[in-house]
């Protein structure tokens, strides 16, 4: 997949914050180290400095396009390119720290519930991860079934439905012995203004694999695609939620979890 536009996926940052700073509430230890797995351009930062003041931080991210965006926002910061799966194998330029916590990334990444003990054993205190739990929603069941439709679907193939665990699932997961686990969801409403702004928002998130094939066929074809798919997607999500006088409202669903060490 080409890379991630932190422009984009900036435009509602209240609205996606929300939910990193709800789970760094429940973080109950105070960690001198910090690892963010999926730091993105790096808005949320000033949410664990906040918290911990005194802590060293390192935020990954495997976009350049975020990593760069992050390290010209927060030159005093260290934001290093790294994947997930490197941290769970226990390479890269940050192996363990106090607290590993991560936010709405970890969906990205194949098998993640296989990578959840290992990416846990990274952690000395407190592993804390939330990932969307809205992949069924009427946004997700619109994209996949309007990339469905030709002449979009023999250029993007299968979109996959990028399911993450029930609190429960995780819980069961990381529940081992020595290890304290609080699982929950929250579903927040957000109200989003201006004209098409469901289409805007998974457009800077969970549509980026299709968009970007799109982009690449007419970019190699000279065609359209990408124009024509905005407009039926854009019309099917305008009819899946409707404009009122006050805003759009978007139900978001999001799972966390916060796994901390008692021995």
């Amino acid at each position: 997949m080409a890379d991630w536009s932190p422009t984009a996926y900036l435009r509602y940052t209240d609205e996606r914050s929300r939910p990193f700073g709800e789970l760094v509430a429940r973080v109950v230890r105070d960690p001198s180290s910090i690892v963010d797995l999926g730091s993105g351009p790096g808005h949320l930062t000033p949410v664990l400095r906040e918290r911990w003041p005194a802590a060293s931080f390192v935020g990954l991210d495997a976009s350049p396009a975020m990593i760069e965006r992050a390290r010209e926002g927060d030159p005093q910061g260290r934001y290093e390119l790294a994947d997930v799966r490197d941290h769970a194998a226990g390479r890269g330029p940050a192996a363990e720290a106090d607290l590993v916590i991560s936010n709405a990334t970890l969906q990205w990444v194949p098998g993640h519930r296989d990578l959840l003990p290992a990416l846990a054993a990274t952690a000395r205190q407190t592993f804390a991860f939330s990932v969307p739990g809205n992949h069924d929603a009427p946004s997700h069941r619109t994209l996949r079934e309007v990339a469905g439709r030709e002449p979009y679907a023999s250029v993007v193939g299968h979109v996959e439905r990028r399911a993450v665990a029930d609190p429960a699932d995780y819980l069961e997961i990381l529940a081992e012995p020595g290890w304290s686990v609080d699982a929950w969801e929250t579903t927040y409403t957000h109200v989003l203004d201006g004209d098409d702004p469901v289409l805007r928002w998974i457009s800077a998130t969970g549509a980026q694999p299709v968009l970007h094939a799109l982009d690449d066929h007419d970019a190699a074809h000279g065609t359209d695609l990408r124009a024509r798919f905005d407009a039926e997607l854009g019309a099917d999500l305008r009819e899946a939620y409707p404009r009122h006088p006050w805003g759009t409202p978007l139900a978001f669903r999001r799972v966390f979890v916060v796994a901390t060490r008692t021995a």
